[in-house]
């Protein structure tokens, strides 16, 4: 039987503790959403007021050079290789993941078009973020050229729809419903036996777990930085792109930022050379700043102690799921396996929403998504083990007194 001595003694051995230090965590609240929004770190708040304060009150227009404003997005994106599994130059923060993903698949279809017009498949699964299925089909619609989105049901099908037909292969890493994690290697080999151009989501993965997107050998990635990466509600996005790519790569979104002359202001575009072609208009200075507090935390550690840590919340929560709320119709949806799992635990309820807000009325927040999935988020920079603990056994106390309202409708965000 695990007892919460257990669970205490299991943070007094955890090599990377320390790092709570670095967020503000409201006192008393079990935060575990930072699967949806990170917490916020405490050296956001002086960044801020510099950035605005300073940087903008006091220099102004200076602050470009002064202050390096424009160097934001390569800078940043120098600071997540380690995290991404990425060579210098190959990453940029910026704009939106919708936003980059808009890019990164515009470029797949015209590059494969160009090689070969009778790839106009776009593959991915059902079950993936709604906004990339929308942009994808948004894009196809657009450009009017016979493109076709091909959703999976199960992705062991995909052996069976990979052809010469399929232009890329779009996937999330891990899935936001579930946690359930694609092995990355061997789907990219796969996609790449057939032509296909690999484009990986990686906005449940980055911060959470290891990534190597070179030894992967994948194409083209995108991802948020708001979520495992503390960079603050709506931060800037990343792209990667393989630096094979580089030379050639191109987008619909040629805005001012991504000239080989920006300030030269001439009315013809010419791309600059590398991972700035990603690029498009004037960046989000403040929101972008911030994301480096967030990166700062990570360079305290590696990728390897915070993926220990995070597989090591996850089997203690499942272990206590089994422990206490057996026989209380839970039923956990994320793999057990630690080879197909994320950072997350997912549970599904027929009750799930009002299960989700009497959780977070006695200061458990997770979060919920439709119909009948609860999400935890173990982000292991703070979530601490006897988190685990204290929010299993308000499940439980919950579930088993009925403290929730069963017709409970969904607020717009729960």
């Amino acid at each position: 039987m695990l007892t919460r001595e257990d669970c205490l003694q299991l943070d007094a051995k955890d090599t990377i503790s320390a790092l709570r230090d670095a967020f503000d965590l409201p006192e008393g609240l079990i935060y575990l959403d930072g699967n949806s929004l990170g917490a916020k770190p405490k050296a956001a708040s002086l960044r801020a007021q510099q950035v605005v304060d300073q940087q903008w009150g006091q220099d102004l227009i200076q602050s470009w050079n002064k202050a390096h404003w424009f160097e934001l997005p390569m800078k940043l994106g120098m600071q997540m290789l380690d995290l991404l599994g990425a060579w210098p130059n190959e990453v940029a923060v910026t704009d939106t993941t919708s936003v980059n993903l808009f890019k990164a698949l515009a470029f797949c279809l015209k590059h494969q078009a160009q090689k070969d017009p009778a790839r106009k498949k776009i593959i991915s699964e059902r079950s993936n973020f709604p906004s990339d299925l929308y942009i994808a089909q948004g894009l196809s619609n657009w450009l009017e050229q016979g493109h076709e989105l091909v959703l999976l049901d199960d992705i062991a099908d995909l052996p069976k729809v990979l052809n010469e037909e399929c232009a890329v292969l779009m996937l999330t890493h891990v899935n936001y419903r579930s946690g359930a994690m694609l092995p990355m290697q061997e789907i990219t080999a796969l996609a790449h036996q057939h032509g296909a151009l690999m484009l990986w989501d990686l906005a449940h993965s980055a911060g959470a777990v290891p990534l190597d997107l070179r030894g992967c050998d994948a194409d083209l990635a995108v991802g948020c930085t708001y979520k495992y990466l503390n960079g603050g509600p709506g931060a800037p996005a990343f792209i990667w792109i393989h630096s094979r790519f580089l030379r050639d790569f191109e987008q619909p979104l040629s805005g001012w930022w991504s000239h080989i002359e920006p300030f030269a202001m001439r009315p013809e575009y010419r791309p600059t050379p590398g991972i700035g072609r990603a690029l498009c208009g004037t960046q989000c200075i403040v929101s972008m700043s911030l994301v480096e507090c967030g990166l700062d935390v990570f360079a305290r550690t590696d990728m390897q102690a915070i993926r220990a840590k995070s597989l090591a919340l996850g089997d203690l929560m499942l272990a206590l799921l089994e422990q206490e709320c057996a026989g209380l119709d839970v039923q956990v949806i994320t793999p057990r396996e630690h080879a197909r799992r994320g950072s997350q635990i997912c549970l599904a309820h027929p009750h799930a929403y009002g299960v989700m807000q009497a959780l977070i009325k006695r200061g458990v927040v997770g979060d919920y998504r439709a119909p009948d999935i609860m999400r935890f988020g173990l982000a292991p920079l703070y979530v601490r083990f006897v988190d685990i603990w204290d929010a299993v056994y308000v499940l439980k106390e919950i579930l088993q007194k009925q403290e929730y309202d069963p017709d409970a409708i969904p607020l717009l965000v729960s």
